[in-house]
């Protein structure tokens, strides 16, 4: 199906081998519900690595991108509870993105999610994203894919600092596509459509690709 709401959160992260049980009963039991209590927050979604680096993406859908710069979730991220700071202190090789976005279909949510994050040259954005949005309706119909979408980051949104992220070093994705579906076989097909459309199309510099299976999701069932 379509994300939910017009806006993510994207967070990409490796965890210490000793914090890693403990990243998981926080992630669930405390901060996934924490932020989905925030007004506006519709749904949190954390998946392992199948392949790729980091090792698990998380990812907020928000009704709109006011949501993710306003005063109910930086009155969180600058007030993080013990166990938030035990558990984020375990981090490695984070990227966080407070995204748009741009383009989202589906039939339904897959098991697996396909990442891909890489930069656009300026001068080329309209274009790649018209490119980009063609190549995900084609792509949103093969077989065993359940939804396509792509979402741009906002670096001032960000980049915002905040003492959850105090002393920690957190990059910041540009361009994003996820591609969900049912199977690893099914969406690797998809990714390899999508590299095929990137290639000619032009203008992404690197691209980093990454392969999530779902181990955790939690929706605004408030009415």
């Amino acid at each position: 199906m379509a994300l939910l709401g017009s806006a993510v959160v994207a967070i990409w992260n490796d965890i210490t081998p000793q914090g890693r049980d403990n990243f998981i009963e926080w992630h669930n039991r405390e901060h996934i519900p924490e932020r989905i209590g925030i007004p506006g927050f519709l749904r949190g979604r954390r998946y392992v690595a199948e392949y790729g680096t980091p090792a698990y993406y998380t990812l907020y859908e928000a009704a709109d991108q006011a949501v993710l710069t306003g005063a109910a979730y930086l009155e969180r991220l600058n007030n993080p509870t013990p166990w938030t700071r035990e558990a984020t202190a375990e981090f490695r090789n984070t990227l966080r993105g407070v995204c748009a976005t741009r383009y989202s279909r589906g039939s339904g949510d897959g098991g697996m999610m396909l990442t891909v994050r890489f930069d656009a040259e300026a001068d080329r954005g309209a274009g790649l994203e018209q490119g980009i949005v063609a190549a995900l309706d084609k792509i949103g119909a093969m077989k065993g894919i359940s939804g396509t979408h792509l979402c741009i980051a906002d670096s001032a949104a960000s980049g915002i600092e905040t003492a959850e992220r105090k002393g920690r070093q957190v990059d910041v994705p540009n361009w994003i596509v996820m591609i969900e579906g049912s199977s690893p076989a099914a969406v690797d097909a998809a990714g390899e459509a999508l590299s095929a459309e990137l290639a000619r199309l032009g203008g992404t510099g690197a691209v980093e690709k990454g392969l999530y299976r779902l181990e955790f999701s939690l929706a605004d069932v408030r009415a």
